[in-house]
């Protein structure tokens, strides 16, 4: 039934045109006309809405809801400077039109023009004075202009003005989610050999600030390995540079042989279309000698998915070593609530920090395979997220080359934000 509804009003459509096309002004009953382009636009066929809505709008300039309908499918279709074009045109014959407003303010959002959509809604306030709608769209464009703290005022204003505002009520949950600039976290390991070595246990303390110019992590890494304890202190940098281009920078530091005397990692990220993301990057981990590590990653992002490849590089006297590390993440509800699952080969001091003792070359030239599994949550609230972590691996023993062990990786995190 619903098929051959939509097959009539297609019919209905060419009908019309050509009869438009015949016509030097419509003659026809413009509601009727209207409630059809309606129908055919929420049904995916939005060209021919909008030919039989540019048409009603030559004989009825002024008739506002056609023309904010028009401006609305512009914006559905990312046309968003004409929809701002359609939209200016009814403001100013109808500045006190509340959906106008919103749907206009919305698709400067959508654009990401965040302080034109503010300015937008300050100037809708000036006509319609404690609106709720048009106060709840300047609060996320004040959050969208890196003002939260102003949005958050906003907000409770309009729960000030009335307490029943479900989306209000919503968007004020997601919004102290959003405030929470600042996270200490802990991660807990062990890595149970088959045969060779006792169990090797590592911990890491963290704390993450958010700012506007990136991130920046500060770490405290602690490790018993060999019957022997080891500390390393290092600092990560997530700087933004320019839109879709970050930076990742971090340096650490350690007076344990368990861990490189000095660690610098430099890369650069950039996006690209079809939700496509690639880096380029450096590791340099200095123990006796200095080993060089030469990365880079490719992403994409489809859907609740995300796909990524990591290769390393690592230059040495016999050649360069090469291995790589493909991950896969479904997400759930955000980025903090996530399945994923990583498969490499190929050894990297990137990802063993031990000492070489010189014997680098032939360490790296080790054989390796490796899968990994971790499940990541959050509470209902999102202040506190958890992860597991389950692995194994199969190398290729050092001083016994062509043997392996297996190594089976364990481990949990927590990490609590707060404002």
């Amino acid at each position: 039934m619903k098929q051959l509804q939509q097959q009539f009003l297609v019919v209905l459509f060419f009908v019309c045109t050509a009869v438009f096309s015949q016509q030097k002004e419509f003659n026809g009953d413009p509601d009727v006309t209207f409630e059809t382009a309606r129908k055919l636009a929420f049904d995916g066929q939005r060209k021919q809405a909008q030919d039989s809505l540019v048409m009603l709008l030559k004989k009825y300039p002024n008739y506002n809801d056609i023309r904010s309908f028009l401006a609305s499918t512009y914006s559905w279709d990312g046309n968003y400077k004409q929809a701002k074009k359609e939209f200016l045109h009814v403001l100013e014959n109808d500045p006190k039109n509340e959906t106008a407003w919103v749907a206009a303010i919305n698709n400067e959002l959508w654009s990401e023009a965040s302080f034109s959509a503010l300015e937008m809604a300050k100037k809708a306030l000036e006509n319609l004075p404690n609106s709720e709608a048009i106060l709840l769209v300047k609060a996320k464009a004040e959050e969208k202009s890196q003002n939260p703290e102003d949005a958050l005022k906003t907000v409770n204003y309009i729960l000030n003005l009335n307490n029943n505002n479900v989306d209000a009520k919503n968007y004020l949950e997601s919004l102290n989610q959003s405030l929470r600039f600042n996270s200490v976290g802990i991660t807990s390991s062990v890595d149970l050999y088959s045969d060779e070595f006792d169990p090797m246990q590592f911990y890491a303390l963290t704390y993450k600030r958010i700012t506007k110019y990136g991130s920046i992590i500060a770490r405290g890494n602690f490790s018993r390995r060999f019957n022997d304890n080891g500390t390393q202190f290092e600092i990560d940098a997530y700087p933004k540079i320019a839109k879709g281009l970050y930076a990742y920078l971090n340096i650490g530091f350690s007076n344990s042989y368990l861990y490189p005397n000095v660690r610098f990692g430099a890369e650069l990220h950039q996006s690209l279309p079809h939700s496509l993301e690639i880096s380029v990057g450096l590791r340099s981990l200095k123990y006796s000698e200095t080993t060089n590590i030469y990365t880079g990653s490719v992403g994409w992002y489809t859907g609740n998915s995300y796909w990524s490849f990591r290769p390393y590089f690592t230059p040495g006297d016999s050649g360069t070593s090469t291995s790589g590390t493909l991950n896969y993440r479904k997400y759930n509800s955000d980025a903090d609530n996530y399945f994923s699952i990583s498969a490499g080969i190929g050894f990297s001091p990137e990802l063993y920090q031990f000492e070489f003792e010189g014997n680098e070359d032939k360490i790296i030239s080790l054989e390796s395979q490796k899968i990994n599994f971790g499940y990541y949550f959050t509470s209902k609230s999102k202040q506190n997220a958890w992860g597991t972590q389950l692995g194994i691996s199969h190398q290729e023993i050092s001083f016994d080359p062509g043997n392996f062990f297996w190594v089976t990786t364990l481990g949990v995190s927590w990490e609590l934000k707060f404002k």
